[in-house]
């Protein structure tokens, strides 16, 4: 087992508050525009970017069942001979399109990806998620395909059939399926990799696993939504690391925060120019984070009511419900004797480094011998470099399509 630390002198990292999310935004350009169907399809072939150069690219649909046939796109190299392994790419939560496009025109996070498989003599497969219907995403106006019963077990068996729909590709060696997941795609690729049988798919040859959901959705959530302002304030307002704050020092704090974040924090640390009398619970002139500011912000985020939380809406709390019913990666990936390969931002407060970590522990104590995990300080949970507490969408970074390049290649 190997487990590698790599540093860089910059500005650390972390994701959104959103719930294991991922990337969704603008369309990515030169694909081609053809809807093809199975094996019957015709392969299309790009150049209109340099990463697509030599790729051939085939647009396909994959039926999900219960009335939803997605469009994937199946990726090869041109001048590929005979069936090749494939990586199978699963995106993190929300209505995510095959390339897990990210907003505001930042990239995705599977198209760098697939390029990078494709320069080692693999196949990729990628497909909109059930209610998507376009890269963007753009969504079904269906509420019953956006939000189906039991979501996130529909995504895993969505998952399964677009596996069997890669096994069954004439440029496909179906016993060299690789599984690659983002935030929840690790969790079903982890799932999915343990009981391949139940699921109905050949079983995987490794597993690859981006931002990892080491540790149950409750514990990731009350991080994402109440304990990042604690680890905000311990690290931006405590200069002295003494786990109190002076009226001073939350002065300073709220310096140049965004607007939003200093209307969070200022009502819980300061009265004008001294610190709160409320939050300041033992009158001593200081606010202790955890012990007097940690319940009123508990409270103002009503992470108590969980899955109810203020602010999370019925589909998110049914996606929530059903999730919790299957094991996280710490639990399910132990079950998989096939070569893995975990990459976590160590600032990464969606799917935290010390779930990783957890993750991979679990799966050396069952006896794999061929797992690796790398944490990289500074990357956010798209595993980009970014401000720690104030995360911009990114492609994943070049040394992490590096690393998943090398192993694949390594492992081909």
């Amino acid at each position: 087992m190997k487990t590698t630390k790599k540093f860089r002198n910059v500005t650390v990292a972390l994701g959104t508050a959103a719930v294991l999310a991922a990337g969704v935004g603008v369309a990515e350009a030169g694909v081609a525009p053809s809807v093809l169907t199975g094996d019957s399809a015709q392969a299309v072939t790009t150049t209109k970017q340099s990463g697509w150069r030599g790729v051939t690219r085939e647009a396909v649909q994959i039926d999900f069942g219960q009335g939803w046939v997605t469009k994937g796109e199946l990726t090869y190299p041109s001048n590929a001979k005979g069936r090749l392994p494939v990586v199978v790419m699963l995106h993190g939560s929300g209505h995510n399109d095959m390339n897990q496009t990210m907003p505001e025109g930042k990239g995705s996070t599977f198209v760098p990806l697939a390029q990078a498989a494709s320069r080692e003599g693999f196949a990729t497969l990628r497909f909109n998620k059930r209610g998507v219907t376009d890269i963007g995403p753009v969504e079904s106006t269906d509420p019953a395909q956006l939000n189906p019963k039991n979501p996130y077990d529909r995504i895993q068996r969505d998952a399964s059939a677009a596996i069997r729909f890669a096994a069954a590709s004439p440029k496909v060696d179906p016993s060299r399926i690789f599984l690659l997941g983002h935030s929840e795609g690790t969790n079903v690729a982890a799932n999915l990799a343990a009981e391949p049988k139940k699921y109905g798919i050949p079983k995987p040859a490794g597993v690859i696993q981006m931002g990892v959901v080491g540790l149950d959705i409750k514990q990731l959530l009350t991080l994402q939504i109440y304990g990042r302002l604690l680890l905000q304030l311990h690290d931006e307002f405590d200069v002295d690391a003494d786990g109190r704050l002076t009226a001073t020092e939350a002065v300073n704090g709220l310096t140049t925060q965004p607007k939003e974040v200093a209307d969070q924090f200022r009502p819980v640390l300061l009265d004008g120019d001294k610190v709160a009398a409320g939050t300041d619970t033992d009158r001593d002139g200081q606010v202790a984070i955890d012990a007097e500011a940690g319940p009123v912000l508990r409270k103002s985020t009503g992470i108590d009511a969980y899955p109810n939380v203020p602010g999370l809406d019925q589909p998110i709390v049914d996606y929530l419900t059903d999730i919790a019913r299957f094991p996280t990666v710490a639990q399910a990936l132990p079950g998989f004797d096939g070569p893995t390969l975990m990459l976590n931002g160590e600032n990464d407060l969606q799917t935290p480094a010390r779930a990783a970590l957890v993750a991979d522990a679990a799966v050396a104590a069952a006896g794999n011998k061929d797992h690796k995990i790398v944490i990289y300080p500074g990357m956010a949970h798209t595993m980009n470099i970014t401000p720690k507490f104030l995360p911009q969408f990114g492609e994943p970074d070049q040394q992490v399509v590096t690393e998943i390049r090398g192993w694949l290649k390594a492992h081909r």
